[in-house]
């Protein structure tokens, strides 16, 4: 909605800035490119920036996309949301507020450059919950807070928030720079371990959370390997699970428009436009396959180079996320750095018996 946010995180994809750019979107143009959408049929429309409770419209086009039936919801960084603030985001029919929280409040607190963001935050989720809006934490996982998630687990159930959100990091706008700041591979491996251990223990306490990693389609594949060794019955359902979700799905089943109506593959690609909605609706942009980009990425199975090529999994990956590899090999088509399976792992369908690449 806007790339006017008021803090300045380390990681931000929009590298966003503290003044609103004069080229937003208006309000009536939100309106229009809301009426495509939902011609178009999509589902669910994501509110984010900068920050969008910047926006004085928000409540009006969150309730009129909800109005027609796409379900809203709102990625913020909570340090805006009071009481009253949460009645509107409840009463324009918003479904969801993600929030922000990137490690407990001195870290977190670093990375948004403000003290006083975690405890703000933390303000905002409770403000959610009093007025029953289902609310969740984003935590972008890197060097400087990985070996704080046991804690925000804790958190998570101490607060009794429902879900949290852990993403990978992706080396775009203010994060571009920040590859070197990465975990490494075995420590992704050990982390996702921490992270499925830590969901089981929720699950058979009988505490109802959500826990979801996000940003590597490779945490998928992991658990469905890990599973076939102790539970092959179950280790099927995820598979199937993986195989219809498709794995990544930038340019096909998430695209991103622009503060200012420049649509995008994802929100990680801001660098490369394919095409403006004042110019041309959102649903005709997304079909037209005469962009390069947009053409691979929509069929991207005989252009991925290295390691996603001998991937027996491609299936259920979709060769993760091309603008990673690009970050850091200058090819979107190469693999995606932040893979942490072996050789041996990635070829195991085959030497099974089974059909590589499905």
């Amino acid at each position: 909605m806007t790339s006017r946010c008021n803090l300045s995180c380390l990681h931000c994809y929009a590298d966003a800035t503290t003044r609103a750019d004069p080229q937003e979107l208006t309000t009536q143009e939100a309106r229009s490119i809301i009426d495509d959408l939902a011609r178009f049929g999509v589902p669910v429309l994501l509110f984010s920036g900068g920050e969008p409770l910047l926006r004085a419209d928000l409540f009006e086009v969150g309730h009129y996309a909800s109005s027609l039936g796409i379900r809203a919801v709102i990625s913020t960084n909570g340090t805006l949301i009071d009481g009253q603030a949460a009645r509107r985001i409840k009463e324009a029919g918003f479904s969801y507020v993600g929030v922000s929280l990137d490690g407990l409040e001195e870290t977190n607190d670093r990375f948004r450059g403000y003290r006083g963001a975690f405890q703000e935050a933390l303000s905002g989720i409770r403000a959610c919950r009093q007025e029953g809006i289902k609310v969740g934490l984003r935590f972008t996982i890197c060097r400087y807070n990985f070996q704080e998630v046991d804690s925000i687990l804790d958190l998570l159930e101490a607060e009794g928030i429902p879900r949290a959100c852990f993403y990978h990091l992706v080396y775009t706008g203010r994060g571009k720079g920040l590859s070197d700041q990465d975990i490494s591979l075995p420590q992704k491996r050990a982390l996702i371990d921490l992270i499925f251990s830590r969901t089981l223990d929720f699950c058979r306490r009988g505490l109802n959370l959500e826990i979801l990693t996000v940003d590597n389609h490779t945490d998928g594949v992991y658990l469905y390997l890990k599973e076939r060794e102790t539970h092959p019955e179950r280790a099927n359902e995820i598979r199937e699970l993986l195989r219809w979700n498709g794995g990544n799905s930038s340019g096909v089943g998430i695209g991103n428009i622009g503060h200012k109506g420049d649509v995008h593959a994802d929100q990680f690609w801001q660098h490369y436009s394919l095409g403006n909605v004042r110019q041309r609706p959102f649903s005709v942009i997304w079909q037209d396959t005469s962009d390069p980009l947009l053409r691979g990425l929509k069929d991207r199975k005989g252009l991925v180079k290295g390691k996603c090529s001998r991937c027996h999994f491609f299936d259920l990956c979709n060769g993760n996320f091309r603008v990673r590899a690009e970050a850091i090999f200058h090819d979107l088509w190469a693999e995606d750095p932040a893979c942490y399976l072996s050789e041996e792992e990635i070829q195991e369908r085959g030497a099974r018996g089974e059909n590589p690449q499905g």
